[in-house]
């Protein structure tokens, strides 16, 4: 009676781990590469697992502390840990419904303790509770929790549009205060122009006045000095009266104007003259009481 052996090979491709069985029990697990199994002791793969990493998106529907149903997608990445790969085969019959169940358990027992703002504030927070909790229970099972990612947070759609305009009013009414707050410095700036205009006005006023008090009073003095005989008076009558009929000529020359009704004769040009006069001995005294 001869001796026969009769072998078969198999091949693990790189990145998975396959489980060997002999007679329907566990043997060992299978690295990348080329194997022989003896079929006849009862070899076989029993089954192969990826060891790359796997994404898992989850859909959660939820309420906050303030009473807003909102929807979270997460995203879970997770791996099979090679040396517990024969865990992940036998003791799980479907990963996604297990990882699925826990982050429905962490993200429900969380998401209502916050209020909307606070779970757009703090999302990251939530995403670490449910990596800690599923890392502590899906390592018994074989399985690595990578990262967890929430993906996105959406209320409802009511209160998304009631969101934007509560947003679009708020700004409006910084805009508004902004634009107040323009409006009142460029018063502001425009009163000070309107009062440092004013003032130089006076100040210019006011020295074309003592220029021309100054030039009347020098003419008085040297026409007084070369004709004997005059009085100060007399020189400055004679001078209201050229002024007024200078002024006159000035008035009938221009096109620009329309009819002027002026009082004329004698005793006006002298009441102008004592005007002038009294403004001269005012202005003459207001200096005396400065020096």
């Amino acid at each position: 009676m001869g001796n026969s052996c009769c072998c078969c090979c198999t091949w693990i491709d790189q990145a998975t781990i396959g489980v060997l069985e002999r007679w329907g029990r566990f043997e060992r697990l299978a690295e990348p590469g080329f194997h022989l199994l003896n079929p006849l002791a009862g070899q076989w793969v029993a089954g192969i697992l990826s060891t790359r990493i796997a994404s898992l998106d989850v859909r959660i529907e939820t309420k906050t502390k303030d009473n807003v149903f909102v929807q979270l997608v997460c995203s879970i990445q997770y791996r099979v840990v090679r040396e517990n790969a024969d865990d992940a085969f036998y003791e799980l019959q479907n990963p996604k419904e297990q990882i699925q169940a826990y982050v429905f358990d962490v993200v429900r027992a969380l998401v209502p303790r916050m209020t909307l703002d606070e779970l757009f504030e703090q999302k990251g927070e939530v995403a670490k509770a449910v990596l800690e909790e599923l890392e502590k229970v899906m390592r018994e099972y074989g399985y690595s929790i990578e990262h967890i990612l929430m993906v996105d947070i959406i209320p409802d759609a009511s209160v998304r549009k009631a969101m934007n305009e509560i947003n679009a009013a708020q700004r409006l009414q910084l805009a508004n205060v902004y634009k107040g707050e323009a409006e009142k410095v460029l018063q502001v700036k425009r009163a000070e122009a309107e009062a440092e205009a004013k003032y130089l006005g006076g100040v210019g006023v006011a020295r074309q006045r003592q220029a021309i008090t100054d030039g009347l009073r020098e003419n008085i003095l040297n026409f007084s000095g070369k004709v004997e005989g005059t009085s100060s008076k007399e020189v400055m009558d004679m001078i209201m009266i050229t002024q007024y009929f200078d002024t006159m000529k000035d008035l009938g020359n221009s096109s620009k104007n329309t009819t002027v009704f002026l009082p004329h004769g004698p005793g006006h040009i002298r009441d102008i003259g004592d005007q002038i006069r009294n403004g001269l001995m005012e202005a003459s005294s207001a200096q005396l009481n400065a020096e």
